[in-house]
């Protein structure tokens, strides 16, 4: 019998239960001081929710006040205050539901670590719109104009983005003078911790605190406090009141990973995992039906279909729009070029483009007419990494050409690439024919779309990211598009470039 006992008493520590009954989970009893947080923070996710239904409801009744009152200074030329208010009245409300519904749908009523940006309202709000517009003509409204439905859109996409942006610019100033921060774990082996780890604590939404990492092999040498290895987890997450468990290698073993979440799960701790290339493809993925193992088809990220005709419309239309806003700026630089330097003031770079097949890519001229006969003699200067050339004192180029190049002014006649189909506003830049002849296979799938002439590349860091960093946030752009992320990739490329960020 004391046998017995002594070892009843080894095993109880193991089950973190009494013999005889089931395990039991730690959170339903809980200290009155935590289950006072507990309630806090329910009070603070309903509080979160009501704030965003509000802000999106001025957003949306904005929107439609103002289109009303835009076609009524157009039509009667009046302003029309008290009858654009009136049919704002009308209207709201099945427009609001909609926003609402569509919203919640995507996420935008989530966590703020977790809640998407401004390519998701676009998104969004276009669905809105077209849900309004079919309701309309299936209810039998007859429209002399449909202006009342893009003219909200637009109006919608302005008002809501920057009343969200200024939420979360008034909401994370508000918490992190309240000292707010995530206290959380990495677990994983390998470079990619390290990785995951620059991410987040860039993290402008909701700062991590990040305690240090749990190593499933020898601990690695990455600057970074180590916690101990997994077999800690459960004294880590006691010590160090861990909230958060970020999985942050693609190879994590998957018995592992069950009783890491189990054990996380037990004591309140949320697990999030940082996507492989595996999980990224996954976004694409459709389900093939008939198979007797469950199998998902990997489509490949080409924009064909309805999706090709909304991004060719965009990019036609909006290369149009920046030709004739930017024509007197073409003008000046062109003449600029013309008589400080010899040469021709356009350049014609033959470059690999959709599928590789070459194109000439126009660009004003910022070299000496015999820049490229002198670049077999600088490649040892080389500065840049992988298949890229970069030489951030060029010799070759000209006095103009080293201004142009230095905000990027140079690419604006590639606009006119764009007018022709030969480019994208937004894509993957197009390498020079001595950059694609060096690249390795995997870094030729950016070539399946048509190139852009700004992209990731510019909004993240520009030359001095690695290259193979460069060609992955191709594959994230390729795997993620919509007109939304489009349009926010042309926004970020303005302070990008006037802040000449990595630009040589």
């Amino acid at each position: 019998m004391p046998e017995t006992t002594e070892r009843t008493r080894e095993a109880t520590p193991l089950t973190g239960a009494r013999v005889g009954l089931p395990p039991t989970d730690i959170r339903r009893k809980r200290p009155p001081a935590l289950s006072f947080l507990l309630r806090w923070d329910t009070l603070r996710r309903l509080s979160r929710v009501l704030s965003l239904l509000a802000l999106d409801f001025a957003g949306v009744f904005a929107a439609i006040f103002t289109a009303l009152m835009l076609k009524a200074v157009v039509q009667q030329g009046t302003w029309a205050w008290h009858e654009s208010f009136v049919e704002a009245r009308q209207t709201v409300a099945f427009a609001y539901l909609v926003t609402a519904l569509l919203f919640a749908r995507s996420g935008l009523y989530a966590e703020r670590a977790q809640r998407p940006g401004l390519p998701r309202i676009v998104s969004s709000l276009f669905q809105v719109t077209v849900v309004a517009l079919i309701f309309a003509l299936v209810n039998g409204e007859e429209y002399s104009s449909y202006y009342v439905f893009y003219g909200t859109l637009f109006f919608a996409i302005v008002y809501v983005s920057t009343i969200r942006w200024l939420y979360e610019k008034a909401t994370g100033v508000l918490l992190r003078a309240a000292g707010y921060r995530r206290r959380a774990v990495l677990v994983g082996s390998g470079s990619h911790i390290e990785e995951v780890h620059h991410a987040l604590v860039d993290e402008v939404h909701a700062p991590v605190d990040m305690l240090g990492f749990i190593s499933l092999t020898p601990r690695p040498d990455n600057g970074l406090r180590s916690l101990g290895r997994i077999e800690d987890l459960p004294e880590v997450l006691e010590h160090h009141r861990v909230q958060e468990v970020i999985i942050a290698d693609p190879d994590f073993p998957e018995e592992r990973a069950v009783e890491l979440v189990d054990q996380c799960h037990r004591r309140g701790v949320t697990v999030r995992v940082a996507p492989s290339t595996m999980e990224i493809l996954l976004h694409r993925a459709e389900f093939v039906p008939g198979a007797s193992v469950p199998l998902f088809e990997l489509r490949p990220p080409v924009f064909d279909g309805f999706d090709y005709f909304v991004k060719r419309s965009f990019d036609f239309l909006g290369a149009l729009l920046l030709l004739l806003v930017l024509s007197p700026l073409l003008l000046v630089m062109a003449v600029a070029v013309a008589i400080t330097s010899r040469g021709g003031v356009f350049y014609r770079s033959i470059r690999p483009g959709i599928g590789g097949e070459p194109f000439a890519c126009i660009k004003f001229r910022t070299m000496r007419s015999d820049a490229d006969q002198m670049q077999a003699d600088l490649e040892s200067l080389n500065e840049a990494s992988g298949a890229l050339f970069k030489i951030r004192r060029d010799p070759r180029l000209t006095r103009v050409g080293r201004l142009l190049r230095r905000f990027s002014l140079d690419e604006l006649p590639q606009l006119f690439n764009v007018v022709r189909g030969q480019m994208s506003l937004v894509g993957p830049r197009p390498l020079p024919q001595r950059d694609f002849d060096q690249l390795e296979d995997w870094h030729k799938k950016r070539y399946l779309v048509l190139p852009g002439m700004t992209g990731l590349w510019q909004v993240s860091g520009r030359s001095e990211l690695d290259f193979d960093d460069l060609v992955r946030l191709d594959f994230l752009y390729l795997e993620r598009w919509s007109v939304g992320l489009d349009l926010t990739i042309l926004l970020k490329t303005i302070p990008a470039v006037l802040s000449r960020r990595g630009a040589f």
